[in-house]
């Protein structure tokens, strides 16, 4: 077998349209660090067979003559050989049930894993990821649901302009669109129904600069969240302004027994904690929730809640931007992530049900699962000037010696889950869900 980088074809969705490495890239890597690729043939890639032939690329229809193979999400059973190195989104870092079965074949062949979200820095910040283009994306979906949301209540608004993310050539179409949106609205305002529209934001990491950038297209003004409880009552707000407002953990989360909020302690005893946040839905528009979450957390929007929300009559919140997308997680109402194709669902907080689409009672969820692929040549092209800087220690070390002696940057280490099957020690604790 050669020491060939292999680029494989993604296709556990329809619409997943990302590559690992952009043609561009992989052309850097042949000339100046000597390395050999095959890229999987792919007539759905956003990067054409033909663009990474001319970067010096071999096109073959399997991986087969790769030790060392690069994804973008996970990969069917019958895909893993004895032995390969695998760089992809496992997601099995939090036990997801679903993947445990893949993660168990992995083991069984020898396999080497690393997880691009477990490759981290000194301080646990990540240093790949796609997480702004899911908040660019993701942006943009909700701008779009929210004209045709309000469109279903007989509203026009110059958010009817826009269109789903996907269906722009290029991020930088997409943000002409909305800027062209703002100005519209800096000139002519919005109905005095809708005032004022108010766009909030959890979390302020990099899904969140990403959502919050395409939100600074438009005619905005960032407030507090103190001010944010008080603007309902102000007189003269203009029309044609937008209000801002981001959420720090401090203000979704308060300490059970009335000690004050202490960040350090809120990550490390979560139980002692719980959500506050309910005090500011009624004043909000539009959720963009961008914020990491798992079960150890309390949730910021309970379908309990919601339904109390209604029953008092049609709320102002009408659009959930749920970037998130974790299925019955921080915002219980996301029931599943949805597809490109069928991105919208409206949730009946009265009867508990969804109809996809923007129309009918309730309350529009956007949940799209893999936003990043909206923006498919953007988002890849960002995602591997980081991935790059990595291949070369990738596929240049030596996975036969003992994990403690392996030749990887500390980052990489991070990342290993599997080596030569076996869980590294840092992940260890998955061996509990595998033997669920």
């Amino acid at each position: 077998m050669g020491n060939y980088i292999g680029i494989r074809h993604e296709d556990k969705y329809a619409m997943e349209r990302r590559a690992p490495l952009t043609p561009k890239h992989v052309k850097r890597l042949i000339e100046h660090q000597k390395l050999d690729f095959i890229v999987q043939t792919s007539e759905k890639r956003i990067f054409k067979d033909e663009e990474y032939i001319k970067a010096g690329a071999i096109v073959e229809k399997d991986l087969k003559k790769c030790n060392v193979i690069l994804g973008v999400k996970e990969m069917p059973l019958d895909f893993f050989e004895e032995e390969k190195t695998y760089v992809f989104f496992s997601h099995v870092i939090k036990g997801q049930p679903y993947n445990m079965p893949m993660l168990r074949k992995m083991m069984e062949l020898r396999c080497n894993l690393i997880d691009y979200e477990k490759i981290v820095d000194e301080q646990n910040k990540r240093l790949i990821f796609f997480g702004k283009y899911a908040g660019l994306a993701g942006m943009i979906n909700s701008l779009w649901s929210l004209g045709l949301r309000w469109k279903s209540f007989g509203i026009e608004t110059p958010f009817l302009y826009l269109k789903q993310a996907h269906k722009y050539t290029s991020l930088r179409e997409a943000k002409d669109a909305v800027s062209y949106v703002g100005q519209l609205i800096a000139e002519n305002g919005l109905p005095k129904e809708l005032q004022p529209l108010v766009i909030g934001f959890t979390g302020y990491g990099n899904v969140s600069l990403g959502a919050q950038e395409i939100c600074g297209l438009l005619p905005v003004k960032e407030i507090s969240t103190e001010k944010l409880l008080e603007l309902k009552d102000r007189e003269k707000l203009p029309d044609n302004l937008i209000f801002k407002v981001v959420f720090k953990e401090k203000h979704i989360s308060e300490h059970i027994g009335n000690e004050d909020f202490d960040l350090y302690d809120y990550y490390r005893n979560p139980a002692n904690y719980r959500s506050k946040f309910e005090q500011y839905i009624p004043h909000l528009t539009v959720l963009m929730n961008c914020m990491y979450w798992d079960d150890r957390y309390p949730r910021i929007i309970t379908k309990e809640y919601l339904k109390k929300l209604y029953a008092d009559g049609n709320p102002k919140l009408t659009v959930i931007g749920d970037i998130t997308c974790d299925a019955d997680g921080s915002v219980e109402c996301t029931s599943h992530g949805t597809e490109i194709e069928d991105p919208i669902f409206v949730y009946n907080p009265l009867d508990d049900t969804f109809t996809m689409g923007y129309e009918g009672k309730g309350i529009l969820d956007m949940a799209v699962d893999i936003l990043p692929s909206e923006l498919p040549r953007d988002s890849s092209d960002g995602f591997a000037d980081a991935l790059s800087n990595f291949v070369k220690s990738i596929v240049f070390a030596d996975y036969d010696l003992p994990t403690a002696d392996l030749d990887l940057p500390k980052s990489l280490k991070k990342a290993l889950i599997l080596h030569k099957g076996k869980l590294t020690p840092e992940f260890e604790y998955l061996e509990k869900y595998l033997n669920q």
